[in-house]
């Protein structure tokens, strides 16, 4: 997912982020604010991953949503 759309799309999605990653805090879901490089951050940080394994990660979770699908509707595919 492009990091503007991530960013646009972030108060729909981190409730998501939230159920995928249990470890994230809400704490830690206001610093990341949609901040794609910020939650592969705390990825790091909350489960030891190393950048390329918590980047992967990321990229895993965000290819279940559409870019282009409006913020009201359902992204996955």
């Amino acid at each position: 997912m492009d990091n503007n759309v991530f960013k646009g799309k972030w108060k729909q999605l981190k409730g998501e982020a939230q159920k995928q990653w249990g470890k994230l805090t809400d704490d830690d879901m206001d610093v990341i604010n949609g901040e794609k490089d910020k939650l592969v951050g705390k990825l790091q940080e909350r489960y030891g991953h190393t950048k390329d394994a918590a980047e992967d990660e990321y990229h895993r979770w965000s290819s279940s949503y559409r870019d282009d699908a409006p913020a009201d509707t359902d992204r996955r595919i």
